[in-house]
Formats: structure tokens, sequence, C-alpha cells
């Protein structure tokens, strides 16, 4: 069975503090089913893949393209969305 690095961080560049939303997408058709990253920042939306270290797999200019693409490829998303809002709060 291969092992995947659940604990890899993100490289300084891909981390940014302006995203604004994260969704899950999963692919159910797979065993286990196969998930990828869906944030939203200012300047657009990019998927990431787990499975491969976090690589940005495609990047969107809108949440409309970004979501088109992984339903055309038979993805779902998780149902609920993660707000940096809920994260970052202000003391």
């Amino acid at each position: 069975m291969q092992r995947t690095d659940t604990t890899s961080f993100l490289a300084p560049d891909q981390v940014k503090d302006s995203w604004s939303f994260l969704e899950v997408w999963v692919d159910p058709m797979q065993s286990p089913p196969y998930v990828l990253l869906l944030l939203g920042d200012t300047e657009g939306c990019y998927i990431f893949d787990p499975a491969e270290r976090y690589q940005v797999v495609k990047a969107f200019q809108s949440y409309e393209a970004a979501q088109t693409w992984l339903l055309e490829d038979e993805f779902e998303p998780l149902e609920g969305r993660l707000a940096s809002s809920e994260i970052h709060q202000t003391t």
C-alpha cells in the first residue's frame, strides 16, 4: 500500500494570507475516493492535489471556471466551505 505523507507543508510561495475560501472535491468513483482542494483568493481559484505534495494542478480566473473543470472530470464537492474568516480571527 502506498503511503502519503500528510504532514508535508506547502512551499512558502504557495501559501498566501489572502485566500478567502477552501473547498474539498472528490472523485467518488475511485476507491478510495480521490481528493482535490479548491482554494479561492482575490486573484482567482487554484486546484491543489494533496497526493502530489500539494502541487497546483490548475489555476483559473474565476470560481465558475474551476467548478466547471472539476465537474467535467466527474469530481463532486463535499458539502460545506471553509472561509478564511473562520480561521483568521483578530484578537
